[in-house]
Order: C-alpha cells, then structure tokens, then sequence
C-alpha cells in the first residue's frame, strides 16, 4: 500500500495537536484518549479506529504495544502520524508539567473538570451524520 506525502498544514496540525495534548497531559494527566483521539477524529475527519490505533502507537512503548499490535495488523496505524504526534507530545508534556505546577491544585482540578466538559458536549453534539 502506497502511502500520500501529508500536507505540510496537516504536519503541523499534528504537532500542535501533540503538543497541547502533552501540556494537558504534564498538567492535569489527561491526553491521548481526551485530546488526541477526539481531535483526529473531529478535525482531521480519521475514523475512531485509526484516531485510536495512531494515538496508542504514538504511546507504543512499552504500556501499548499489544494494543498497537491489533490496530496495525487491522491497518489501522500510520507511524508518522504518531511520530510526529509524539515530537509535539514530548514538549508539550514538559511545558505543561511546569505550568501546572505553578498552579495552585484546585486551580488544576477546575482546569481538568473545564475540559472534560467541554470535550464531552462536543463529542456529544457534533460529528459526522
């Protein structure tokens, strides 16, 4: 199977995509499931499953691998969609991490709870028909 250059706009979705999954991840511990999987799958139009195969992918090591294993052999997993979700998501978690920490915890439980549900209703209410 041959596989398309990706849109340079594409790239960079991808890593902003990482990157503000990593910042909420090093901040309040939330990221592939809550961040990742929806934005692919909102914004980039990916169906559930690759969103999901590319996001453990992008975790692969070592907690993911088996998972990993069923997506890819399904076909299921693009490895430079995950390389490049990880690039943004090994930044973005450090930034986040040293924001988060300069907050005051209720502060970050407010921040977390915002989030959660916001992505809730949007997934709740938007979509494809």
């Amino acid at each position: 199977m041959e596989k398309k250059i990706i849109p340079m706009d594409i790239v960079i979705y991808i890593i902003l995509t990482g990157l503000a999954a990593g910042f909420l991840g090093g901040m309040v511990g939330i990221g592939g499931g809550v961040i990742i999987v929806p934005a692919l799958v909102l914004l980039l139009g990916m169906s559930q499953h690759n969103a999901q195969g590319i996001s453990l992918t992008m975790m692969l090591f070592p907690v993911g691998i088996l998972g990993v294993w069923n997506y890819y052999k399904q076909g299921y997993v693009d490895f430079r969609y995950a390389g490049l979700l990880a690039i943004g998501f090994l930044v973005g978690s450090f930034l986040g991490s040293k924001f988060s920490l300069s907050l005051p915890q209720d502060i970050v439980k407010k921040i977390f709870a915002v989030i959660m549900i916001i992505l809730a209703l949007k997934m709740l209410f938007t979509g494809k028909k």
